[in-house]
């Protein structure tokens, strides 16, 4: 399993990634819709997992997605190696609060040469992430997006997903309510009319693009979970420049705290932090072992 990641703070820098907004909001983030606005190619490690961590690859991704050379001369570490084993003590679920952009903190511990040579027992690890099972996933036309129109739902998509509706009525209509990653719900009029006739989300769904501000590309996912609620997700379509969550380190701080966070780590088997953006371009950076 490949993950990508943001950006990374550990060591010195325990406290300067996460508000406490954010910090509070992994608590209840739903991690069937998460999984589901992340995309279908990523899945968390479970907490006790072995991982395979590559610092330098690591730091080439936050140069890659903050579109930036570094300015400044990154420190040497000699004792840094290529690759640390690590175990997955704990990962949290994220998105941030102004786009949506989802990414996951995980913290990691070095192994020390003696842990290496004890068994390694799978039985020990934590629950494995929850998956989105029934869902559909659209991308928006320019009609979906207009302030003047309605959310086109696909027929089978509709029928799979959102409750039945009333055909006695006519129109048959009903009123949907559906929470976002944040907790946040919006309220939609689901309407089956026109010419042929087709499943449409009008009334609130103007206010939820303009919310958002969504546009043609991005895409929008609807979840039914197993406790009879609707969710609603997005996923931004790739941007001429990476939107990076404001609860993350920028610039040139990012690379040298993580290759710091990372080298203090190795030496002294402590645990470290780094950030995973599920969007970030596919550079090997983190792959579960056990």
């Amino acid at each position: 399993m490949n993950l990508s990641p943001s950006a990374a703070a550990g060591g010195g820098l325990p406290d300067q990634p996460a508000s406490p907004e954010v910090s509070e909001e992994h608590k209840c983030l739903n991690s069937e819709l998460w999984h589901a606005c992340a995309g279908p190619l990523v899945s968390l490690p479970a907490v006790g997992s072995r991982v395979l961590y590559f610092p330098q690859g690591h730091s080439e991704q936050v140069s890659a997605s903050t579109n930036k050379e570094m300015e400044s001369q990154i420190p040497n570490y000699p004792n840094l190696p290529a690759q640390l084993i690590c175990q997955l003590h704990n990962v949290t679920m994220h998105a941030d609060a102004e786009t949506d952009e989802v990414y996951a903190q995980m913290t990691l511990q070095p192994l020390s040469p003696q842990e290496l040579k004890d068994p390694f027992l799978p039985a020990e690890l934590g629950n494995a992430s929850k998956q989105p099972t029934n869902y559909f996933c659209k991308t928006l036309t320019a009609s979906d997006t207009s302030t003047h129109g309605g959310f086109s739902v696909p027929r089978r998509a509709a029928e799979k997903v959102f409750p039945p509706l009333d055909f006695t009525q006519q129109p048959p209509a009903q009123e949907l309510m559906a929470k976002d990653l944040h907790g946040n719900e919006w309220k939609f009029r689901h309407i089956f009319r026109g010419q042929p006739k087709r499943h449409l989300l009008t009334t609130g769904w103007s206010i939820f693009i303009s919310a958002k501000r969504l546009v043609a590309g991005d895409s929008v996912l609807f979840i039914w979970n197993d406790n009879n609620q609707l969710l609603l997700g997005i996923r931004r379509a790739n941007r001429s420049q990476t939107v990076m969550p404001s609860s993350v380190l920028s610039s040139d701080s990012m690379h040298i705290g993580l290759l710091a966070a990372a080298a203090h780590a190795a030496s002294t088997n402590s645990r470290f932090t780094i950030f995973y953006n599920p969007k970030s371009k596919p550079f090997r950076v983190c792959h579960t072992i056990g």
